[in-house]
């Protein structure tokens, strides 16, 4: 994997690339468990606890389920933990692959651009895999369902997966100069996600005064977006998917120039601050 080699051809550069990049999805995907059907069942139990959790409170909470679009109630849930599973995990993975001060680092030709994608794509991955189960077993073991616009749909789900990836990518060139505050900074967009991501809620059903304190996360968007694609009963009107792209692109630029300039600036002292 780690060897050095010399590509004349811009062909063999990208093979080269492509290999370590799929070696480190693997490594990535093994991060949790030496297992990768463990590491997949650890996340497809996780993705279920959240959907069950969250059920029970909708359930148990008074109006909670006529806050609900009309169509089957648990893939309502659904579509706001899987975007919610997809948007944070691969902001944390991002944030948390190896950076340029890494011991990774020292074996050509692994950089932490490699590192940043395999995190994301890993993340993908996992995610990806455990949606499909659970779709699959709910559909066949239990309620057929239909998802009007799947393509669209999966659009968002990837959309979610883009901006939770680019804000992590932020995160990750600000972290080697102000570790502390990136912290900070990413536990309490995490924990507002919980509330303020709408997964919970339909964005169409919330009073005009309360819009305000969910319109500016980029999460709100895809996932509200989302069920206007599932359900054919539901137009999101009041989101824009829109807002969700450009932020991503934004932060995804940003992060790229940040990426290059830490990388001239690293230093192994790094780590010892973390």
């Amino acid at each position: 994997m780690f060897q050095y080699r010399t590509d004349k051809s811009t062909f063999s550069r990208f093979t080269t690339i492509s290999e370590v990049v799929f070696h480190s999805v693997v490594r990535s995907v093994r991060s949790t468990h030496n297992n990768a059907v463990i590491a997949i069942l650890q996340n497809l139990v996780q993705s279920v606890m959240f959907v069950a959790i969250f059920y029970f409170m909708m359930t148990i909470l008074p109006g909670g389920r006529s806050n609900a679009v009309r169509g089957d109630f648990l893939l309502f849930m659904m579509t706001g933990v899987f975007m919610f599973m997809m948007h944070t995990k691969t902001m944390g993975a991002v944030l948390g692959a190896d950076g340029p001060a890494s011991p990774m680092m020292q074996h050509a030709p692994m950089n932490s651009t490699i590192a940043i994608i395999s995190a994301a794509l890993g993340e993908l991955y996992l995610q990806v895999i455990s949606m499909l189960v659970i779709l699959f077993i709910y559909h066949t073991a239990f309620k057929p369902i239909t998802i009007e616009e799947p393509v669209q749909a999966f659009g968002m789900f990837l959309l979610a997966w883009a901006s939770g990836g680019a804000i992590g990518l932020l995160l990750y060139v600000i972290k080697p100069w102000m570790p502390g505050a990136v912290k900070i900074i990413s536990m309490v967009y995490m924990r507002s996600n919980m509330i303020f991501s709408g997964k919970m809620v339909l964005a169409g059903t919330l009073p005009g005064y309360v819009l305000p304190f969910f319109t500016w996360n980029p999460l709100f968007h895809t996932i509200d977006q989302a069920r206007g694609h599932v359900f054919i009963n539901y137009n999101a009107s009041v989101t824009n998917w829109h807002y969700t792209a450009w932020l991503a692109i934004i932060f995804f630029v940003l992060g790229l120039m940040g990426e290059f300039y830490t990388r001239r600036m690293a230093s192994l002292s790094w780590d010892a601050r973390r």
